[in-house]
């Protein structure tokens, strides 16, 4: 048994040692924004925070999260409330096919935590997950963006 404090609620999985914790968030705690997307680690799809710090879910053990807080899009805003990253993806029209949009928004979320006020280069070194469609200047705008109201 592990316990992790998965969006702010702690619960206790059985799980085998070399489950990954995105499997553990998709199948065992029912929770679906995090997606599959290759499953080496490369394309970001499945990024979630643990311990407030960016990590690709996909081949990171669940055992290994065990006693620590792990947050998952859904922790980000809802319909009714949502998080300033959200509403500058919609403004900045950043999805197409919106696949990768979930670890894109958790990778902008942690490099805004760590660098509020990033330069253009700082986002190109944060943001290494994989948009089929292309959207990279759209996302680069909508961070940007978001970085600007929270500096004023």
């Amino acid at each position: 048994m592990i316990s992790i404090n998965l969006n702010g609620r702690e619960q206790l999985f059985d799980v085998e040692d070399d489950m990954p914790l995105l499997w553990l968030i998709r199948e065992e705690a029912g929770l679906r924004g995090t997606k599959f997307g290759c499953g080496i680690a490369q394309c970001g799809a499945c990024t979630v925070h643990i311990d407030n710090q960016a990590v690709r879910s996909c081949m990171y053990p669940a055992v290994a999260a065990h006693g620590k807080q792990v947050n998952t899009v859904e922790t980000l805003g809802s319909k009714e409330a949502p998080h300033a990253l959200q509403a500058a993806w919609i403004k900045h029209q950043v999805p197409q096919c919106g696949y990768c949009q979930s670890g894109m928004m958790m990778a902008a979320a942690a490099l805004l935590k760590s660098t509020p006020n990033p330069s253009s280069d700082d986002i190109d070194t944060a943001m290494t997950n994989i948009c089929r469609c292309g959207t990279y200047s759209r996302v680069k705008a909508a961070i940007l963006d978001v970085a600007k109201e929270m500096s004023l």
